[in-house]
């Protein structure tokens, strides 16, 4: 499985951006696509993921201002981020872990993009 995102790059505060994530390979059924994020000198942390049944969670922080979705037909995942802040400024990474019938997990994630939001 390879994942690739694409979509960042330079918005003034206020601003949005769409970033997208295509899936190649084989999914599993049980699955979740998440998004990452990653500021400078910072930890890597969770924004929003989706299940496969379409239940998602959102960071406090992004909540009312980020949504993710998925296109399942098309190996697809999105985040749509609205009123963009200089704090949203990080690599985002999409993530993608996926469970057998068996119990066996597996986790992807893609190159990462540059997201900047200037003040």
């Amino acid at each position: 499985v390879q994942l690739q995102a694409s979509g960042g790059g330079l918005v003034q505060a206020g601003g949005s951006l769409r970033l997208s994530c295509a899936a190649s390979g084989s999914i599993f059924a049980d699955n979740t696509l998440g998004w990452y994020r990653q500021a400078p000198g910072k930890q890597r942390e969770l924004v929003a993921q989706i299940i496969s049944g379409r239940d998602t969670i959102h960071k406090d922080s992004v909540k009312e201002r980020f949504i993710i979705s998925r296109d399942n037909d098309k190996k697809m995942a999105y985040l749509q981020m609205n009123s963009l802040k200089p704090e949203d400024t990080a690599v985002y990474y999409c993530n993608l872990r996926m469970r057998t019938l068996m119990g066996s997990e597996y986790e992807y994630w893609g190159q990462g993009t540059l997201v900047t939001v200037s003040s």
